[in-house]
């Protein structure tokens, strides 16, 4: 009974009902139509990076933000809704579709709640790309980019995937046949990732109503900007991996060091020592760019911008 009234308690704080704009067709439609569905997803490939989507309620990573508007307006995003530039909602390589996210612009403080129900974005070092209507009211419309910290709201996505497996449609996920699969997979915490094996494991459902389902069925985020305080710092680093073997690390950062300045930064996740490599900082998103593709260049398979 507490975590329905704090469900409720959420959903009215966070979001409010949506009652068109969530078809899974480019002529629009509703959630009651059938096209929207709920999307974990197979691996794919994109410019010869693989990415593998997967369920991460605990997801808290700092990075670049970008956006998107009118050339997309009215299309069918990844997961079969309808992508509208006003509503607050956002495109993300891996999370589950739909997942609800806090963004909050590390910069200004503004901090707002997105539906993440499209895949992307693939130009450059970017960890997400918001509406055009998110990026207005996170402030960043005008500058292209802004360095953001993005929360998967554990709770209410959880609830809403249980409401789509329930009551919506369930894209099963399956393993691409073409796909490597990886040795290891990127596990959030604390802002940054870290490189260790997953461990798989059973979610269990929230256990709500049909109508409490329906309700969080149909739902989008408000728009409300939360202002939240500015810490300050925010540099720009290309990460290029995690280990915990001291040694594997150093390794690393002796081969980055004629890309820059490579630091090695020691962090606890879950109980365990890690040490992640990271060059620079650098000066902005363009230089980042720059820097991400060196560290490519170098061999590495998956760098990342993160901003410490």
């Amino acid at each position: 009974m507490r975590l329905l009234y704090r469900l409720l308690s959420l959903a009215c704080l966070f979001l409010a009902t949506a009652c068109a704009n969530h078809g899974g067709s480019h002529g629009g439609g509703s959630a009651s139509s059938g096209g929207a569905s709920y999307k974990v997803g197979q691996p794919y490939e994109v410019s010869g990076n693989w990415y593998y989507p997967h369920e991460d309620f605990s997801y808290d990573e700092t990075g670049i933000a970008s956006w998107y508007g009118a050339d997309f307006h009215g299309g069918a995003t990844a997961n079969g809704e309808v992508f509208n530039k006003n509503e607050l909602t956002a495109a993300h390589k891996t999370l589950p579709l739909p997942t609800l996210a806090r963004v909050t612009n590390l910069d200004n403080g503004r901090s707002i709640v997105v539906r993440i129900n499209d895949r992307g974005p693939f130009s450059g070092a970017r960890l997400i790309d918001v509406s055009e209507r998110a990026a207005q009211l996170l402030g960043f419309e005008a500058q292209g980019t802004a360095k953001v910290r993005v929360q998967v709201l554990a709770d209410e996505s959880k609830a809403i995937a249980d409401a789509m497996r329930h009551y919506g449609s369930s894209t099963p996920t399956q393993v691409a046949s073409a796909a490597p699969m990886p040795e290891q997979e990127t596990v959030s915490s604390g802002g940054t990732s870290s490189i260790v094996a997953v461990e798989q494991k059973t979610l269990e459902p929230v256990q709500t109503t049909p109508a409490v389902h329906q309700q969080l069925l149909e739902t989008k985020p408000v728009q409300e900007v939360v202002q939240v305080p500015v810490t300050g710092g925010n540099q720009l680093y290309v990460q290029a991996g995690a280990f915990t073997v001291l040694e594997n690390a150093t390794k690393l950062q002796q081969k980055l060091s004629s890309l820059g300045h490579t630091i090695m930064v020691k962090a606890i996740v879950n109980g365990r020592q890690f040490y992640r490599v990271r060059v620079g900082p650098v000066p902005d998103v363009a230089h980042a760019d720059e820097l991400l593709e060196r560290v490519k260049g170098a061999g590495i398979a998956n760098p990342r911008t993160v901003v410490e």
